[in-house]
């Protein structure tokens, strides 16, 4: 089966690595696998496999997300059985795609949806939400019926702690000056607006003096310098650590205690689904497909949104609470996670989805 996934650039987000990895998998379960971008380069460019055939429609990069030139006639040439559209952009140029082959398109989004994507949704041959919550808002919202969603939740990216050569979790909390008995408080997210850094920091800016935190925040994106002026406006000063572009945030998710999040917007969390694989507990506000992370009480804590006096009483007791505690439920949370973001399930709904769409017999 041919497979064409169609995603506008190759940022380090989490749809990114989804695309990326369903590309391989696909490829990797014999399957003709391309992926097509709008744009050229990107911090994910150099990930994407040999094996996985590669489209790019801007001679250049225009610096422009929605620019596609040339798309009918590329997915044309690349006569695929079944296009699957990723990400807010390609969503938007689905529509004019199902003469040409069956489209899946995909809701991964707390955002509103433009006029363009809800035309995609309608147009489309069947829609895959990646959690509870977004195939909800589908139908209770937009209005879509149930039996045209199928829900997939996204697969774990960093999902094994096996024996690469990563810095040693000691060997990396010295070198970010966390002491032993220190609690690391870590959050991997681009910098958007939307993340929501920015609450985080006055979150914990307001934790009581007596308690021994780091805060480590890893991404890059156009709203860290404000995060990093409002850090130092709070006197945080070495409590917090901006660690830029993380390709594999595996050793900081082993070095850390806690995983903590204040996005506003979210259809389901990567940060929070990997984390809770490498046995973090999370503490949350609420968004759209957050509860669908975590065993809720056990190995997370959703925060209703906007209270951040609720965040930081929870986010105190977790950091005060015996470590005997927080490891009992980490094994909770490493099983949960590896279990229900299993990237060989999710990669197998979609590929079941896709002989179905295209009346093709699986093997």
């Amino acid at each position: 089966m041919k497979i064409l996934i169609v995603q506008d650039h190759l940022r380090s987000g989490g749809t990114e690595r989804q695309s990326i990895l369903l590309a391989r998998a696909f490829a990797a379960a014999g399957h003709h696998s391309t992926l097509l971008t709008f744009r050229p380069g990107g911090p994910l460019a150099d990930t994407l496999p040999p094996e996985v055939g590669r489209v790019v429609l801007q001679p250049f990069d225009c610096g422009l997300d929605w620019f596609a030139p040339g798309l009918i006639a590329a997915v044309r040439r690349a006569t695929p059985d079944v296009i699957l559209c990723m990400g807010r952009m390609a969503n938007c140029h689905g529509w004019r795609l199902p003469r040409l082959a069956p489209v899946v398109a995909t809701m991964r989004t707390g955002k509103l949806l433009p006029w363009l994507f809800r035309r995609t949704l309608h147009s489309a041959a069947h829609i895959v939400a990646n959690s509870r919550d977004a195939r909800d808002t589908l139908v209770g919202r937009f209005g879509f019926p149930a039996d045209k969603i199928a829900v997939i939740y996204n697969s774990l990216v960093f999902a094994a702690a096996g024996s690469a050569p990563f810095p040693s979790r000691v060997a990396l909390r010295t070198e970010h000056g966390a002491a032993p008995a220190t609690r690391v408080l870590l959050c991997v997210a681009m910098f958007r607006p939307e993340k929501n850094q920015r609450e985080l920091l006055e979150v914990v800016a307001g934790l009581p003096e007596q308690l021994d935190w780091q805060l480590w925040l890893a991404g890059e994106g156009p709203a860290r310098a404000a995060c990093e002026r409002r850090s130092a406006e709070l006197g945080l000063g070495q409590r917090v650590r901006f660690l830029g572009f993380q390709r594999d945030p595996t050793p900081l998710y082993r070095a850390a205690d806690l995983a903590v999040h204040a996005s506003a917007s979210e259809a389901l969390s990567n940060f929070l689904i990997e984390a809770q694989a490498h046995g973090l507990l999370a503490v949350a506000y609420e968004a759209q497909g957050i509860r669908e992370c975590f065993v809720p009480g056990r190995t997370g804590w959703a925060i209703p949104r906007g209270d951040r006096n609720a965040f930081r009483a929870t986010l105190s007791r977790r950091l005060s609470e015996p470590q005997v505690a927080h490891d009992e439920r980490a094994d909770d949370a490493r099983a949960f996670a590896r279990s229900t973001f299993d990237p060989a399930r999710q990669v197998d709904a979609y590929l079941e989805l896709f002989h179905r769409l295209t009346r093709r017999p699986a093997p």
